[in-house]
């Protein structure tokens, strides 16, 4: 195995980790500020991997993906939330769902800003490179997490904010269609129907940052 693949899984390894948290503490803090306390008595408002991880989703899961097919994917342990704590629950799952993507959209803009100054500071070339190498991952990461929990399947974030906004019976569709998620994104991954989704809106983003760095 080359060492300079190892170097790379490390790197974009613990940024997914760094990710996750940030992801999964938006979720608890977002719904403490609606009125559900649950998350946050379980200590899920941390930037602690260990707070977060599970162990086949976050770093098993990876490191297969990693290593077979180049590609890196992880989850971490779902945020729990009673939302018969929230005055609104409607309104509450719509901005406690939206709370995770919108966090790793914010983490890539600042992983995007961190590129922009580095290619300004090329002058550093011993310090710029490795740099470069960990803004990406920022960036490349908080996308790809941002996108596919967009989706609407259970338990995706997708399917909260869509069941959110269309209100009436659609809460309750999505709940019976919860125990079949996994499966319908294992099939979706399996047929590239999956890929042929996620793939044109990031490279959308890609596309974005090379303007931006151009």
């Amino acid at each position: 195995m080359e060492p300079g693949k190892v170097l790379d899984f490390v790197i974009v390894l613990a940024v997914l980790l760094f990710a996750v948290s940030f992801h999964e503490s938006a979720h608890a803090w977002t719904a403490l500020k609606f009125g559900d306390p649950t998350a946050r008595d379980l200590g899920r408002i941390s930037l602690n991997p260990l707070h977060h991880i599970d162990l086949f989703g976050s770093v098993l899961l990876p490191a297969l993906l990693y290593f077979t097919s180049g590609l890196l994917f992880g989850y971490a342990k779902p945020t729990p939330v009673d939302l018969r704590n929230t005055r609104n629950p409607r309104l509450a799952n719509l901005a406690v769902s939206g709370a995770g993507p919108a966090s790793n959209f914010l983490l890539a803009a600042g992983g995007v800003g961190a590129l922009w100054g580095i290619q300004r500071a090329m002058h550093l070339p011993q310090l710029a490179g490795p740099l470069w190498d960990v803004a990406l991952a920022v960036v490349r990461v908080n996308l790809a997490l941002a996108i596919f929990n967009l989706l609407p399947i259970p338990p995706l974030d997708g399917s909260g904010v869509l069941a959110s906004i269309l209100g009436g019976g659609a809460p309750r569709a999505f709940a019976r269609l919860a125990p079949f998620g996994f499966l319908i994104l294992i099939l979706l991954s399996s047929t590239r129907i999956l890929g042929m989704i996620v793939g044109p809106v990031f490279g959308f983003f890609e596309g974005i940052l090379r303007r931006v760095l151009s």
